[in-house]
C-alpha cells in the first residue's frame, strides 16, 4: 500500500477538510478530488470532526456581563459557567487563584496589517471571550509539583544559560528577551518551541541507552512521553510529536515495526482536530505539521548513504525541505525569513542533540550536570548571535492567492524529486506561477492607510511605488507601525514626515527610524536640534528638511505639498505640518493638530479625503474648511482618551455633509484606495 493512500493519511486529510469546512464550508469541495483515492478513511475522518464541531461547539459567552468572584487562572485563561476566558490584566496575572472583578467582552480581530489577531488566537485555544479585569486580589498560588524539577534545571547555570535550557527543555522562552531575537533572526527559534526534534532526541537517547532491555525499552520510552508532556505542557507541536513518536514506539514494542511518518502524522492530526477542530487556526500547529510534511516529502526519494557525509547532507536537505513548506507562512506571520537558516540549523543540531537529553537529566540531577551544560548552552547562544546577523528576506503579508501560487510552483519540484516529472518539465511548470506572482506585483496601489495607534496619528501613503509615512503614534506604538509597514510590503520609505513634536505623533517614528531605511525626513520647524527624533535620524544618516508652505515633492506617481506653516511659529500645533497628498489625481488633506485659526488660512483645493485635525477636537475641522475642500471621507486617528475626542460637534458637522467617517478606535486600520499605477 502506498503511504499516500494509507488509512492514517485518509483520516488526517478527512479531519483537516472537516475542520476547515466548519470554518469555511467551501473547503468540503476538496473532498471530491481526494475521495477516489482515500475513500472510507477520508469520509470517516471528515464526518467525525464535523460531528464533533457541530455537537460540541465552543459556546459564546454573554458579552457585557459583569463578573466578580474567585477564579483559577492558569496560562492566562480561566473558566466561567463552562466558558474558557482570556484574562486581560496589566501586568498579566501569573498562575494562581484570585478574587477578580471586571466584565466580559469579545476578543478583538486584527486591527492593523501585520497585527495580532486575538480572535483567531483565542479560538485556536477554545476560548471566545475576554475577561477584562478591573481589580485583582491574589488569594492563593496554584500547587505545582513541577517546581522542584524546574529549580533543579536552573541549578549551577548562568542566567542566560538557564533561560536557554528552559526553552530547549520546557519550551519556556519568556525570559530570553533580546537573546530570543537572535534565535529568531538565525532561524533557530523553533529550537525553543518543543516539537518533534526534542521528542526525537529524547526518545532516541532513551532507546539507545536502554538497548540491553530489548523491546521493553520501547515501552519505557512510550511511558516517558506523557511525563514529558506534563513537565513541559501540552503545546500543539509537542502533542503532535508525542503522538507520532507514541505510534512508532507502540508498533516497535508489539513487533509490528515503526509507523510510517505520513501514517503517524495523519493519525496525530486527526486526533488533535477531533479534540478541538478550531486548533487548526493555531500557528504552532500549522508550523509543526508543515515542517514535518516538508521533511517527509524531501528526504525519502533522495536515498542518502548511511555515512557521515550522508548525515550532513540529509540534515541540510531536511532543513531545506521544512523551510520550503514553511516559507510563505513564516513570511506572512513574521515578515522575514533568515537566509542562513539551513546552515545555522546544521551547526546547531549537534549541540541540541546533546542539550535536550542533558536538560531532561538535569531535571532529576540538578547542579551535577551544570559544568557540562553551561558551555554547550553558551555555544548555542554564540551561534544564534552570529547567524542572527546574517541576511534576511523581508516580505509583506501573503494573500490567499500568493499562498496558492507558491505551493503550485513548489508542486512540480516535488514531482520531479519522485521522478513523476522530468526536471525540465518541472522547472517550466514552476516558472508559470512565478511569472504570475511577478505580474501580480503590478500595478502598484495608490492608497492611504490610517493605522490604528490608539490616541495618535500614523498615516501611510503608497503612491505607486514609493511610500510616505506621516507620524507614528506614541513611542510604545513603534513596533506596531513597523509590523504594519512590513506587512504592507514597505521595505523602505521615500519620505518620513513628523508633523510636530507631540509624543502621540513622533514617538513611534523612533522605532521606524531604527528598522526601516528612509530616503528623506520632513520635520516641523518646532523640532529642536537636540530632539530625540532628530538625533536618531542623524545617526542613521537620513537627510532632514524643515519645509514651509509651498514646498513640493514628487513621490512615485503622485506628489506631496506642504500647505503650512509659512514660517516657524510659537507653539507646536501652530507649526504643525499640513500636507496635501496628490495620488495622481485624487487628493488627501492631512491636518496634523492645527487649530481652527490655521485652517482658515489654508489655501487648499478640493480633496477627496481629510485627516481630521487633532483627533476630532471641537476647535478644529470647522464648517469653513469643509465647505472649501468638500471631502467625501474623513479619517480620525483616535483611541481611548480623557479629552472627549472626537467631539460630538465635529462628528455632527461631518455627518450633516454626508461625509463618510472612519475612526481607528472603531474600525481599526482604515484603507482608502484611490486606484492603481503601472
Amino acid at each position: 500500500m502506498s503511504p499516500w493512500t494509507s488509512p492514517g493519511v485518509g483520516l488526517g486529510l478527512g479531519g483537516l477538510l472537516g475542520a476547515w469546512g466548519l470554518l469555511f464550508p467551501w473547503a468540503f469541495l476538496g473532498a471530491l478530488g481526494l475521495l477516489p483515492f482515500l475513500r472510507l478513511p477520508l469520509v470517516l475522518g471528515m464526518a467525525l470532526v464535523v460531528l464533533r464541531g457541530l455537537l460540541f461547539p465552543i459556546p459564546e459567552p454573554s458579552y457585557g456581563s459583569r463578573l466578580e468572584g474567585s477564579f483559577r487562572v492558569q496560562g492566562g485563561l480561566t473558566t466561567w459557567e463552562g466558558h474558557r476566558l482570556w484574562v486581560r490584566h496589566f501586568p498579566p496575572l501569573g498562575d494562581g487563584i484570585y478574587h477578580l472583578r471586571g466584565y466580559l467582552a469579545p476578543p478583538e480581530a486584527k486591527r492593523n496589517p501585520g497585527g495580532f489577531d486575538q480572535r483567531t488566537w483565542l479560538l485556536a485555544r477554545g476560548a471566545r471571550g475576554v475577561f477584562h479585569v478591573e481589580r485583582a486580589k491574589p488569594l492563593a498560588p496554584l500547587p505545582d509539583a513541577r517546581i522542584p524539577f524546574r529549580a533543579r534545571l536552573a541549578q549551577g547555570l548562568s542566567p542566560l544559560a538557564k533561560e536557554v535550557m528552559e526553552g530547549l527543555t520546557l519550551g519556556e522562552k519568556g525570559g530570553l528577551e533580546e537573546a530570543y531575537i537572535w534565535f529568531q533572526r538565525a532561524g533557530l527559534a523553533h529550537l525553543l518551541a518543543l516539537s518533534g526534534l526534542h521528542v526525537g532526541f529524547l526518545v532516541g537517547s532513551m532507546v539507545l541507552l536502554l538497548t540491553p532491555l530489548g523491546r521493553s525499552r520501547y515501552l519505557l520510552a512510550l511511558l516517558a512521553l506523557p511525563i514529558y508532556l506534563w513537565l513541559a505542557g501540552p503545546t500543539p507541536s509537542l502533542v503532535r510529536a508525542s503522538l507520532m513518536a507514541g505510534f512508532s514506539l507502540l508498533g516497535l514494542f508489539l513487533g509490528m515495526g515503526a509507523a510510517g511518518v505520513l501514517q503517524a502524522m495523519g493519525l496525530a492530526l486527526f486526533l488533535q482536530l477531533l479534540w478541538l477542530p478550531q486548533s487548526l487556526l493555531g500557528l504552532s500547529l500549522q508550523l509543526s505539521y508543515l515542517a514535518v510534511l516538508g521533511i517527509a516529502l524531501a528526504l525519502p526519494p533522495l536515498r542518502l548513504p548511511p555515512t557521515f557525509r550522508g548525515y550532513l547532507l540529509g540534515t541540510l536537505l531536511a532543513s531545506l525541505g521544512a523551510q520550503a513548506l514553511l516559507a510563505p507562512l513564516l513570511l506572512h506571520r513574521f515578515g522575514f525569513l533568515p537566509l542562513l537558516s539551513p546552515l545555522s540549523n546544521l551547526l546547531a543540531l549537534p549541540l541540541v542533540a546533546l542539550l535536550v537529553p542533558l536538560g531532561v537529566l538535569k531535571l532529576l540531577l540538578g547542579g551535577l550536570l551544570a559544568p557540562l551544560v553551561e558551555p554547550l548552552a553558551q555555544a548555542l547562544v554564540l551561534l544564534a548571535r552570529w547567524a542572527g546577523q546574517g541576511p534576511l528576506l523581508w516580505w509583506g503579508e501573503v494573500s490567499p492567492r500568493g499562498f496558492a501560487l507558491y505551493y503550485l510552483g513548489l508542486l512540480p519540484i516535488f514531482l520531479a524529486l519522485y521522478r513523476l516529472l522530468l526536471w525540465r518539465q518541472a522547472l517550466l511548470l514552476t516558472s508559470l506561477p512565478i511569472l504570475l506572482s511577478l505580474l501580480s506585483a503590478w500595478p502598484k496601489p495608490l492608497d492611504l492607510w490610517a493605522l490604528d495607534v490608539g490616541q495618535g496619528d500614523a498615516l501611510l501613503a503608497r503612491m505607486g511605488g514609493a511610500e510616505v509615512l506621516v507620524d507614528g503614534g506614541r513611542p510604545e506604538q513603534g513596533e506596531k507601525v513597523v509590523r504594519a509597514l512590513r506587512a504592507l510590503g514597505v521595505g523602505a520609505l521615500e519620505v518620513l514626515v513628523a508633523t510636530h513634536p507631540d509624543a502621540d505623533h513622533y514617538g513611534g517614528l523612533l522605532r521606524v527610524a531604527e528598522e526601516i531605511p528612509i530616503g528623506l525626513a520632513l520635520l516641523s520647524p518646532a523640532f529642536s536640534e537636540d530632539h530625540p527624533l532628530v538625533q536618531s535620524l542623524k545617526a542613521k544618516g537620513v537627510p532632514i528638511r524643515y519645509p514651509g508652505a509651498g514646498s513640493r515633492l514628487r513621490v512615485g506617481r503622485g506628489g506631496l505639498e506642504v500647505l503650512w506653516p509659512p514660517q516657524q511659529q510659537a507653539t507646536d500645533d501652530l507649526s504643525g505640518l499640513v500636507l496635501l497628498l496628490d495620488f495622481a489625481g485624487p487628493k488627501a488633506l492631512l491636518l496634523a493638530d492645527v487649530p481652527r485659526e490655521v485652517e482658515r488660512k489654508l489655501a487648499s483645493p478640493k480633496a477627496e479625503v481629510v485627516k481630521v485635525s487633532h483627533h476630532g477636537s471641537r476647535t478644529a475641522t470647522d464648517e469653513d474648511l469643509l465647505e472649501r475642500i468638500q471631502p467625501q471621507v474623513a479619517l480620525i486617528g483616535v483611541g481611548r482618551n480623557p479629552h472627549g475626542h472626537p467631539h460630538p460637534e465635529v462628528l455632527k458637522r461631518l455627518a450633516q455633509r454626508g461625509i463618510t467617517i472612519y475612526r481607528t478606535d472603531q474600525h481599526g486600520a482604515v484603507r482608502v484606495l484611490f486606484g492603481y499605477a503601472w
